[in-house]
């Protein structure tokens, strides 16, 4: 009995040595969406713990919020779109918003219909009434880009509502307002499950590859917090490779407890969408012809005059040596 009373006690002591010697970081992303699927791998499968971190995951729903929990303390590390970096940029930071692990290459809404439409095409839009996102914030920024690669003018050729908050879009829909909305999963497909609306075209396939959600932080946290970072990195990119690797069924199955009001069949079909087009990025490395893109579509939306040089707030250091 003794012997028991020890093994478990040295047992209990190694583990919580394990517990306590673990780095506490604070994360922030801007919404829950199964788009951040390899993040919630990273928590599931233990990957950050792997790499003797504590992640402390919050959900700041909108990019405005994130960049506050950011910039205030609230949170170490962030994941948002990379045009949040250049917005700081803009306002003359003494303490530069850096985008160091790329999450997502493309964008992640759809364009859902109230209507079921056999034969969808583009011009439907015309004379609509269009439930868009947050202007300034990249999900607005890419449906405007392509419905003007469309020959639509979203100021003149449609009615274009944007002035709701992005946590509440998809309650606005399904209360009635609009003939399209732009949608997240899971809120997509889950629409279409209960006859609310209908999946008629990806933004991510019209868009191409642009750094849509990054992992960034102030550049003095990763001066200090070098090794934190690196290690952060190493676990995203390791469930980058598991999530390419992967049987969606059993990626939906890793991230489910992420999503507890959401059938696991939805999520599975989620993933396919996504793995479809290329969404999860490959790797974390951020490269510069994605950024480029990216500038391309916010300059095309006017909240841009000049480009931002992919150094300035893009490091590839860390990203490229856990990548080898």
């Amino acid at each position: 009995m003794l012997s028991i009373l020890l093994i478990f006690s040295l047992s209990a002591c190694k583990e919580n040595k394990s517990t306590e010697e673990l780095t506490k970081v604070k994360v922030a992303e801007v919404t829950r969406s199964i788009f951040y699927a390899p993040e919630y791998v990273a928590l599931a499968k233990g990957f950050f713990k792997d790499e003797g971190l504590d992640v402390d995951l919050q959900t700041a729903w909108g990019g405005d919020k994130t960049m506050t929990a950011l910039l205030s303390g609230g949170a170490d590390i962030v994941l948002v779109g990379s045009e949040t970096s250049i917005y700081v940029h803009g306002q003359n930071s003494r303490d530069p918003v850096i985008n160091f692990a790329q999450l997502t290459q493309t964008d992640g809404t759809f364009l859902v219909s109230r209507e079921k439409i056999e034969e969808f095409n583009w011009n439907m839009l015309k004379g609509s009434t269009f439930l868009g996102q947050r202007k300034g914030g990249m999900p607005q920024m890419v449906g405007e880009f392509v419905l003007k690669k469309h020959s639509i003018d979203p100021q003149k050729d449609l009615k274009l509502i944007q002035n709701i908050d992005f946590a509440n879009v998809a309650n606005a829909f399904a209360s009635g307002t609009g003939d399209y909305v732009q949608l997240f999963e899971p809120q997509a497909s889950v629409f279409e499950k209960e006859g609310k609306g209908h999946i008629v075209a990806s933004f991510g396939k019209e868009s191409g590859h642009v750094p849509y959600t990054t992992f960034m932080a102030k550049e003095s946290y990763m001066k200090e917090n070098e090794d934190i970072v690196k290690r952060f990195t190493k676990a995203i990119y390791k469930a980058q490779k598991w999530v390419e690797e992967t049987d969606s069924a059993e990626v939906a199955k890793a991230i489910l407890p992420y999503f507890e009001d959401t059938d696991v069949e939805i999520i599975e079909m989620a993933i396919d969408r996504y793995k479809s087009q290329e969404s999860f990025a490959l790797n974390p490395i951020l490269d510069e012809e994605e950024w480029l893109n990216l500038q391309d579509i916010m300059k095309e939306a006017g909240e841009i005059d000049s480009y931002i040089d992919h150094k300035t707030l893009v490091n590839t250091e860390i990203a490229e040596e856990v990548s080898k």
